[in-house]
């Protein structure tokens, strides 16, 4: 059975570069525009959006937290998902409202240069983790941490989706995407009828754990209540969907893709809360599904990991690509130069997963509470056309929630925690609060003394 996987994650590869086409324009590779330079359709972009969503490690985090905090480990999870929604809001506002193309202009625009650097900043680490974090979940399907397989594996991976990313950049990655989200979708249905025909969707299974808003399942669920609200706009490979096709195509491809992608991590979730209702002592998740499932199931489980986290990387990689050449102009505009930042974002992401680091939720907590900085531009500045805010307000929204996001890091991380003994999403709860409340005051603050000097 064990190297039914390797074979399958080889298929896939194949399969995916087949499917790319070497992109021969600069609309081609950046934004995606097919060789009659038509944009993706509602179908394509609804499972683009969705399966660089579902990424390999956001179905091992809705699986384990479902495993440790039961079924509202799971829903907490699920709930990030309703960030579609709100991204929708946001780049209806920023693109059709205001007339901007990109996120940085519109920053730009309201708090010049500053504006776009500080968001640069903030989503040029959101991309650097997610390469890291699915070439993580990668080596650990293949082998045990530090092992020849564990290692070989990562890089193979990464040199395979690299070389069909380089080739056609955002329109490759469009159109594996489909190929990929339809694959991933075929043994997710697979995987729960085995799981359905095996008799554990069971009222006991499902609800082993009891209510407690105490609980840190409870409690991730209002942290993520409040992330959802700025998490979109700081996430390119959302964003950077949402400005390639019409008003109407767009809105709706930002709907369904919640709901779709709500339907499949809380399906994937239930597997780690079944493993976590009958795990014995010690036992880890995997473990438990295979005692209860068998090879085969498991070997699906896997497949599904493999699939998803193919379809993040390439597109991660390609919004890499436009965040330094496009928005940045840190690069001359050419194919090659974003081929180039290609290499190097996969570079880093590759030295980032032999760093000791290995909590996989840690990445989206990490980036979520500094993405908090964006709530009071959301709130004030997007919805309410203030325009007068002034560039300190922005400055100390960011620097807190930067400072929320590295404290969180080092309470979860340090061996002294200067936050005590609370669990660690009670911790992250009491940040994003008090990150949230001083980025509005300094906007109120700041919209209140322009007004007085005008």
């Amino acid at each position: 059975m064990n190297f039914m996987l390797p074979v399958f994650a080889t298929l896939v590869a194949i399969a995916s570069l087949s499917m790319t086409r070497k992109a021969g324009t600069v609309d081609g590779f950046f934004s995606g525009r097919d060789s009659s330079g038509a944009a993706p359709s509602l179908l394509t972009l609804v499972l683009s959006q969705t399966t660089t969503w579902i990424f390999a490690r956001s179905l091992l985090n809705a699986a384990i937290l479902g495993f440790y905090y039961g079924i509202w480990g799971t829903l907490a999870y699920a709930t990030y998902y309703l960030s579609f929604l709100t991204g929708a809001v946001i780049v209806d506002q920023v693109r059709f409202r205001y007339g901007f193309e990109s996120i940085q202009t519109f920053l730009d625009a309201r708090f010049g240069w500053v504006g776009s650097a500080c968001y640069n900043v903030v989503i040029a680490l959101r991309l650097l983790s997610e390469v890291f974090a699915n070439l993580l979940v990668i080596g650990i399907l293949f082998g045990v941490e530090g092992s020849l397989g564990y290692t070989l594996t990562i890089v193979a991976f990464s040199v395979v989706t690299l070389i069909y990313a380089m080739l056609g950049g955002l329109n490759a990655a469009l159109r594996t995407d489909v190929f990929q989200m339809s694959l991933f979708l075929v043994t997710l249905v697979v995987l729960m009828m085995i799981t359905a025909s095996n008799g554990l969707f069971t009222a006991d299974n499902l609800t082993a754990t009891a209510f407690n808003i105490t609980d840190p399942g409870p409690v991730l669920i209002v942290v993520a209540l409040l992330q959802v609200w700025s998490y979109p706009m700081h996430d390119p490979v959302m964003m950077d969907r949402g400005f390639l096709a019409d008003r109407k195509t767009t809105r709706r491809s930002f709907v369904h893709a919640c709901w779709l992608s709500v339907l499949c991590i809380i399906a994937f979730g239930l597997l780690g809360v079944i493993a976590g209702a009958n795990a014995t002592s010690g036992e880890t998740m995997n473990a438990v599904l295979e005692r209860l499932l068998g090879e085969w199931p498991m070997f699906i489980f896997s497949a599904a990991l493999i699939v998803s986290a193919m379809s993040t990387l390439d597109s991660t990689l390609s919004s890499s690509a436009k965040l330094v050449v496009i928005d940045m102009r840190w690069l001359s505009v050419s194919i090659d130069h974003g081929r180039l930042v290609m290499v190097l974002f996969m570079l880093a992401g590759l030295g980032l997963v032999f760093l000791d680091n290995k909590d996989l939720f840690s990445a989206v907590a990490v980036s979520g509470t500094a993405s908090l900085y964006l709530f009071p531009v959301i709130v004030f500045t997007l919805l309410a056309d203030q325009r007068q805010i002034p560039v300190w307000s922005y400055l100390v929204s960011f620097a807190a929630a930067m400072g929320g996001a590295m404290l969180y890091f080092f309470e979860t991380t340090a061996d002294y925690q200067w936050l005590g003994e609370a669990h660690k999403y009670t911790k992250l709860l009491w940040i994003c609060v008090v990150v949230m409340i001083i980025g509005c005051a300094a906007f109120l603050l700041g919209n209140r003394s322009q007004q007085h000097e005008e």
